[in-house]
């Protein structure tokens, strides 16, 4: 007897390279009757896991103020009613920051997603472990510190040449290499030449006063550059093969990796190691900064709000919300830093978890127009005067040299309207001001890249020859 793909089939077999194997093997030995029911039941995959008829309840702790932000409330809550349709979500919430990110079904930048048995790459997006670290300063002038910070920081593509690399712990570098998905010659050169490096769009390093107790503060926002990207790539392609074998159904996006496997324990395990260079990074910036000024530090603390938290079999993916459990930070000091834009207060907050805010508070301004759009929001205006005029009494400074009027204060969610919201929502309290100073960000700089540079050229050249 031949066995047949649809003898297999009316087993329970569904199709895929699973049934090509199974009917590989047992017309191989032979198997009929009882013995083939018995073979086909011990290596038939399990059934697929479809998506929620029925979405997990989840928290909405935003409110429209005004007409851009109703259309902007409207397409986060479509795409979270999109998202908690996954099967692994079992609840989510939503930040008084939130905004569209991608697709429809993508987590929105200010949300939570709780998954079960699951970690979910997409929804901790490729900057991972972006997050915020505060030095505060016995006695320190504010010029002095922003200047010793643009002399140390590295703002915009790629790391740090020969000689002016910061140092790597070995140790590090060995925990990278005894990980399946960080032992990349690629990542671990990342590694060690992104070291002291912020990257570019809204990271920044910002200096200013708290408003409690009158002492320079240092803050710095960035990610975990090329190491986090790269994870995040080789993670998003290990939950696409696990996502057309458990579920064909669930959008690419929110593809993932179960945690109990193999390599669901290896990527969280990447993503500590992810953790650890992150925080290594800002605290490089932040000594070489103390040093170079013979400063006294009174206290030093982070906390990343790009990231996933586990509670047992639970992951709580956060992108773009600040955690406010304790055991969500296990090396916080109970007080958390949420910016807004460089004309606003640095926040410290505590907060208090429960079922409204799930552990997480809002971790900035966010946007109500993509950054395109509020360009062309700008009308007649130049850039210079923009920059005049949202930066009054700044010292706010561009790293590339060129304004990123993307980046400045009106690109931005009125840092009020999420105060209140904060506030109103019972996400977290505000214990601490830092007042600012200036600011340094990476700045437009694309439009001096050798590849856009280039590109003018061959344009102005065909150009030429039309015209000729």
């Amino acid at each position: 007897m031949t066995v047949t793909g649809k003898d297999l089939i009316d087993l329970g077999f569904p199709q895929g390279k699973a049934l090509a194997d199974a009917l590989a093997y047992a017309n191989a030995n032979g198997l009929e009757g009882e013995a083939l029911r018995a073979y086909a039941a011990s290596v038939m995959p399990a059934p697929f896991m479809e998506l929620h008829e029925q979405a997990p309840a989840w928290q909405m702790n935003i409110q429209a103020e005004d007409d851009l932000e109703a259309v902007n409330v409207q397409k986060v809550q479509e795409t979270m009613a999109s998202l908690m349709r996954t099967p692994t979500v079992r609840g989510g919430a939503v930040m008084p920051d939130a905004c569209p990110a991608g697709p429809v079904g993508t987590i929105p930048v200010g949300g939570v997603v709780v998954a079960e048995k699951a970690i979910h790459p997409g929804m901790h997006s490729a900057d991972i472990c972006c997050s915020v670290m505060l030095t505060e300063f016995a006695d320190a002038d504010p010029k002095a510190v922003l200047d010793a910070a643009h002399e140390a920081t590295h703002f915009g593509p790629g790391g740090r040449a020969n000689g002016r690399r910061f140092t790597v712990s070995l140790d590090l570098l060995d925990g990278f290499r005894a990980n399946m998905f960080l032992n990349d010659d690629k990542i671990i050169r990342a590694a060690i030449e992104h070291m002291g490096t912020q990257g570019d769009g809204n990271h920044f390093a910002f200096v200013g006063r708290s408003a409690a107790k009158g002492t320079v503060c240092l803050v710095t926002h960035h990610g975990s550059r090329g190491p986090g990207a790269g994870l995040y790539k080789l993670g998003m392609h290990m939950a696409e093969r696990f996502r057309k074998r458990l579920s064909p159904k669930t959008d690419k996006e929110n593809a993932w990796i179960p945690s109990d496997s193999p390599e669901g324990v290896a990527y969280w395990d990447a993503l500590q190691l992810i953790r650890r260079w992150t925080k290594a990074n800002h605290n490089a910036l932040h000594q070489a900064v103390t040093v170079a000024l013979g400063l006294k530090v009174v206290e030093r603390f982070w906390n990343e709000h790009n990231f996933v938290f586990r509670r047992g079999d639970l992951f709580y993916h956060a992108k773009g919300a600040t955690p406010i459990a304790a055991d969500f930070l296990p090396d916080g000091s109970g007080t958390q830093i949420v910016p807004l834009n460089m004309a606003e207060p640095v926040l410290l907050i505590r907060g208090t978890p429960n079922a409204q805010n799930l552990g997480f508070a809002p971790h900035g301004a966010g946007r109500n127009l993509s950054r395109m759009a509020h360009k062309r929001g700008l009308g007649d205006h130049s850039e210079a005067e923009v920059f005049a005029r949202e930066t009054a009494g700044l010292d706010a400074r561009f790293f590339s040299g060129e304004i990123d009027v993307a980046e400045l204060p009106s690109a931005y969610k009125p840092a009020a309207t999420v105060r209140r919201q904060m506030a109103q929502f019972g996400l977290a309290e505000v214990v601490d001001e830092i007042i600012p100073y200036g600011s340094i960000m990476a700045g437009d700089w694309e439009r001096k890249a050798s590849w856009r540079i280039k590109a003018k050229a061959k344009h102005a050249a065909r150009q030429a020859q039309v015209a000729a």
